[in-house]
């Protein structure tokens, strides 16, 4: 009689449990459909579909790095639309995925998705507050080692994502942190692979001319001009005009 007790009970959690995750699945479908438009209101949209998938299945791996990735999208879309209040979005925006990113690489440490987005959500919030309050904050380290880390499983992840963080990063962090040899050489990395990319044109070519390469920078910077990207064309412009003065 136990036996058949404890058959039914566990029965009955599968017949419960059954309908919650093929829900919280069905929010992941719809909100990956809106959110591969790749736009600010398709960010705005996904969110609330990634939300109610965490809430339907809060111990899904997908869900909490996918929220983090679509609260890392929305907060760095709007810094490049220059939208009102944007450094507060991204200190809000960047804490929250930091907090659905730290989920993920808990539950799944050897997989690249949480790693690279606690990584990107910290740099999304040192946006919103500043590098040094970042700092401050003790995130420095465990941003350098979420980078590393995704570095380590696939660094060819999204377009190698984790090679363009990595270089980033060690450029943009302020003395005594910064290394400027070992971000060009995750920089020339990430050239050899994807040569055409705005956004790592323009970061490396900030890059280069710090380290007195100006030359090189400028030919960086024309080249990303011509891509035609709505943030990373103006913002190469912006630079060759203020490189010439």
């Amino acid at each position: 009689m136990r036996k058949r007790a404890a058959s039914l009970f566990w029965l009955l959690v599968l017949f419960l449990t059954i309908p919650v995750m093929a829900m919280a699945a069905d929010y992941l479908t719809q909100a990956e459909a809106i959110y591969e438009e790749d736009s600010l209101e398709s960010a705005i949209k996904s969110l609330s579909l990634y939300r109610k998938a965490v809430e339907e299945n809060p111990d899904s791996y997908e869900a909490n790095w996918k929220m983090a990735r679509a609260l890392r999208r929305y907060a760095d879309l709007s810094l490049q639309a220059e939208v009102d209040d944007w450094k507060n979005i991204c200190k809000t925006y960047g804490k929250e995925g930091l907090k659905y990113a730290e989920v993920a690489r808990d539950m799944e440490p050897d997989r690249v998705e949480g790693n690279l987005f606690y990584g990107l959500s910290a740099a999304t919030y040192s946006d919103g507050i500043s590098i040094l309050k970042a700092i401050k904050e003790g995130l420095r380290t465990k941003t350098e080692k979420a980078f590393e880390r995704a570095y380590e499983i696939d660094k060819m992840y999204d377009d190698a994502a984790p090679i363009l963080s990595l270089a980033r990063m060690w450029h943009q962090l302020p003395w005594p942190y910064q290394k400027e040899k070992t971000s060009e050489k995750y920089f020339e990395e990430y050239y050899a692979l994807f040569p055409d990319n705005p956004e790592g044109l323009v970061y490396y070519a900030e890059l280069l001319k710090d380290r007195k390469k100006k030359d090189r920078a400028i030919e960086l910077l024309k080249q990303a001009a011509q891509s035609g990207h709505p943030y990373f064309s103006k913002r190469a412009n912006e630079l060759l005009e203020e490189w010439s003065k």
